[in-house]
């Protein structure tokens, strides 16, 4: 399949810098994971901030930041910000690979994710891909878990990946940091664990 689509992220993605470790290879800065990069690791044709019906909660154990990880879920009451890479069909189809835990070797078919709206390739982590609309005539598309945020124990994400999230809302969005950590910690996993002046102090550092 050729032609470009959107990809949006709505977790470390919001920072422009760390995706780009996926378009281009390497670790991130505070990252225990390595990137094998895209085949094409061109940068992205345009980069917007973006939002989505739904919300986003924190899950399982990263294995690159420790913690709990960003997972979104359309049926959540709310607004999901979010920020959106214009790429190849093969560039979201390595980025997904790898955010998959698979090595890149060929792209997505991505015919039953457009004409259903969603596609479940695996049973775990981000290997569920989503349908999210369109937009200037391209689709936007996501990955989440297969399952619902209330099918599953949250876990409260690392400071490190909160910094990171933090950074990549003021990046892309323009907030201010009060308006990021009153975001961020009222997502399912972080409210109760995580307040809104240890984000706003952690933002600051």
């Amino acid at each position: 399949m050729t032609g470009s689509v959107w990809y949006v992220g709505y977790g470390s993605n919001l920072h422009a810098a760390r995706l780009r470790y996926y378009l281009e290879g390497g670790t991130p800065p505070g990252g225990r994971r390595s990137c094998p990069g895209c085949r094409d690791p061109r940068p992205p044709e345009r980069i917007v901030p973006h939002s989505m019906r739904g919300g986003v909660y924190f899950a399982t154990e990263s294995a690159t930041w420790g913690g709990g990880r960003a997972f979104y879920d359309p049926s959540l009451p709310g607004t999901a910000a979010c920020r959106a890479y214009l790429l190849t069909v093969g560039q979201f189809s390595d980025l997904a690979a790898q955010e998959m835990y698979r090595a890149p070797d060929g792209d997505l078919d991505l015919t039953t994710v457009l004409s259903a709206g969603r596609d479940v390739l695996g049973p775990g982590r981000y290997e569920t891909l989503l349908h999210v609309g369109d937009l200037e005539g391209f689709p936007v598309l996501t990955f989440t878990a297969p399952w619902a945020a209330d099918e599953v124990p949250w876990n409260p994400p690392s400071a490190v990946y909160l910094r990171m999230l933090g950074d990549g809302l003021r990046e892309s969005h323009g907030w201010p940091r009060p308006r990021v950590a009153e975001y961020l910690c009222g997502l399912r996993g972080a409210a109760g664990f995580w307040s809104v002046d240890e984000v706003a102090d952690l933002l600051a550092q």
